[in-house]
């Protein structure tokens, strides 16, 4: 278990410049964390440089962009993609003349998931049939992306992969059960991961969402030795999730969004972070605050960790920027709705005893347990209710800030060497804008 490690002080370091590069290793799809990122590298005059998944056909194989969708994607990015698919996961690998994973599960229903059976020999074969695709198209990308790297710059490595849930009508069916069901409809997270088919789903989230970071500092090592070997600097950086401090009863606390399923291999993301600074390759994973993203809207509740940060921007010294803020969202609230009675409802919710109980680090990422499911759904059912417009939400203007306040938190973190895991919790995420919005 990693040390609970939180950024403590607003890093200043700045090791990047014009005409260094800045390599996106993930593909921007909708606005994120790594836009922050990408923001920081732009001002910095980095040359961006990403990477695309690919494409797959009508048959599921997996294509390289066509003309039109490279064009597009390098406009979104506003840099120059290598257009090599790296696709990270095995759930649609196999041998020649196998079945992949995808096909395997393709019979699974909502009655019979339980008692559904995988060959693990056969999974084992995709796993490796994906793992060596991956790898040597790794290795192709990292050819293409040495061209563009002048000697004498520094390099920039944001890994950005994530997720990994094979396509199957069935999980759709299962996931709603798991994070947004209660009473008769609610379902054990434990459930999942007893069954086959969550022993392949974390066996993917394994690869997709850790693993990549290891071929990535693998692939790049002729890049990094050669930059290196010039005097120049080479980073790595990684998202992270497990848990955050924020506010409760005045004192910034851990506490996490539960449950976490892909915990498991954001810790194994972890490790591949501190094995590669222990061999002098300074890679650092991230840890983030919850926000609202597309793909977090299925995790119902995972925003009521978001609200308190209204109070950490006034704690930290905001000032008259913080009061705006404030007035934005009691804005956002329908008529006769307080912000402070929100925030209210917020420190009863985190100090009920059923959420309490799993503000325990040491035994992340904890199951859900019914009681939790209907403390927390019901809470985050009842915030909603009190907007004025169910499509403009609080945690929207909240979530913004947070990929506002990480982006020069991570590439000024990245630079200064500080330690392969860290926190971003909700004070440095205050300070650090309070201290980009200071009236000059």
């Amino acid at each position: 278990m990693t040390e609970l490690t939180p950024l403590r002080h607003i890093p200043q370091a700045n090791v990047f410049r014009k005409g260094d590069v800045f390599v996106l290793f993930g593909e921007l799809f909708g606005r994120g964390y790594v836009n922050g990122l990408i923001d920081e590298a732009r001002k910095a005059g980095m040359t961006i440089v990403g990477i695309t998944v690919g494409r797959r056909d009508d048959t599921g194989a997996l294509r390289a962009l066509t003309a039109e969708e490279h064009a597009e994607a390098e406009e979104k990015l506003g840099g120059r993609i290598i257009n090599v698919p790296l696709m990270a996961g095995f759930d649609m690998d196999a041998p020649e003349g196998e079945q992949n994973p995808t096909e395997m599960l393709s019979g699974i229903t909502l009655k019979g998931w339980q008692e559904d059976k995988l060959d693990w020999e056969k999974i084992e074969r995709c796993r490796e049939a994906g793992v060596r695709r991956f790898t040597t198209s790794a290795a192709q990308a990292m050819l293409e992306v040495d061209k563009l790297v002048p000697q004498g710059a520094n390099v920039f490595f944001a890994h950005t992969m994530a997720g990994g849930i094979p396509k199957i009508k069935a999980f759709l069916a299962i996931a709603n059960r798991i994070y947004k069901g209660r009473g008769e409809r609610f379902m054990s997270s434990r459930a999942l991961l007893d069954s086959d088919l969550g022993k392949l789903i974390l066996m993917n989230f394994d690869e997709v969402t850790a693993n990549t970071l290891k071929y990535l500092i693998d692939a790049s090592s002729t890049i990094r030795e050669r930059v290196t070997a010039a005097g120049g600097e080479v980073r790595y950086t990684a998202y992270g999730y497990h848990g955050t401090e924020i506010l409760i009863n005045g004192a910034y606390q851990w506490q996490t969004y539960t449950n976490y399923t892909q915990g498991y291999a954001k810790m194994r993301l972890e490790s591949i972070a501190q094995a590669a600074w222990n061999q002098g390759i300074y890679a650092t994973v991230f840890n983030c605050p919850e926000i609202r993203t597309n793909s977090s809207d299925i995790f119902v509740g995972v925003e009521l960790s978001l609200f308190p940060l209204l109070n950490a921007l006034k704690k930290e010294g905001g000032g008259e920027w913080a009061e705006k803020q404030w007035a934005i969202c009691q804005d956002l609230l329908g008529e006769g709705t307080s912000l402070q009675s929100l925030l209210d409802t917020i420190e009863r919710y985190n100090n009920d005893a059923t959420s309490a109980h799993f503000r325990n680090f040491e035994a992340w990422p904890m199951d859900n347990t019914p009681e939790l499911a209907d403390v927390m759904i019901g809470t985050s059912e009842a915030m909603t209710a009190l907007h004025k417009d169910k499509k403009a939400l609080i945690t929207d203007h909240l979530s913004s800030l947070v990929l506002e306040g990480a982006g020069p938190l991570m590439f000024h973190g990245a630079s200064e060497k500080i330690a392969p895991v860290l926190w971003l919790s909700h004070d440095i995420i205050a300070r650090q804008l309070n201290e980009l919005h200071k009236q000059t």
